[in-house]
């Protein structure tokens, strides 16, 4: 009967020092009384989630006059701004974010009206909030993202129209 006393105490002591892993993210606890040693271990696995990628949206050709001279880019980066119908990006790789706080008010919403400087979204990149503004004045036409989607450089997020 003693013996099986003893395993009920060490599996109660166990369980205690189980909890305490899971409590505190250590990965090992050892405890020593007498001549019994206990050492409970997490093993800790580090494998990269796997990634999924979504398909991008199809580009949206515009009907242009036939007439009409090819648009130069600017060769400044930060000189380039949305046109009518066209996409505002991601500066950056990050987790884009529709609203300022979990449970606010979206920024904004298709059909909404914005103004130049206005945050359309939010891109998180290393624990830093960017605000992703409106080049110019224009209507929402589409939201590209969802909220708490990791973008990619470059990566469409919102669509402007005139």
């Amino acid at each position: 009967m003693s013996d099986d006393k003893n395993k009920n105490i060490d599996a109660d002591l166990v369980r205690s020092l189980a909890d305490i892993l899971n409590d505190t993210d250590l990965t090992e606890i050892e405890v020593e009384r007498g001549d019994l040693k206990i050492k409970v271990k997490r093993e800790v696995t580090v494998a990269a989630a796997p990634i999924q990628y979504a398909a991008s949206p199809a580009p949206v050709a515009h009907a242009a006059p036939a007439a009409a001279a090819p648009l130069s880019m600017p060769s400044d980066p930060a000189t380039i701004v949305a046109r009518a119908g066209e996409e505002v990006k991601s500066p950056m790789v990050g987790t884009a974010y529709l609203q300022p706080a979990p449970g606010a008010d979206p920024f904004i919403k298709v059909g909404d009206k914005v103004k130049k400087g206005q945050t359309l979204v939010i891109v998180e990149a290393m624990k830093t909030m960017n605000p992703i503004q409106s080049p110019r004045d224009g209507v929402v036409a589409e939201i590209l993202v969802g909220d708490a989607q990791p973008v990619e450089f470059g990566e469409a997020l919102v669509v402007l129209e005139a």
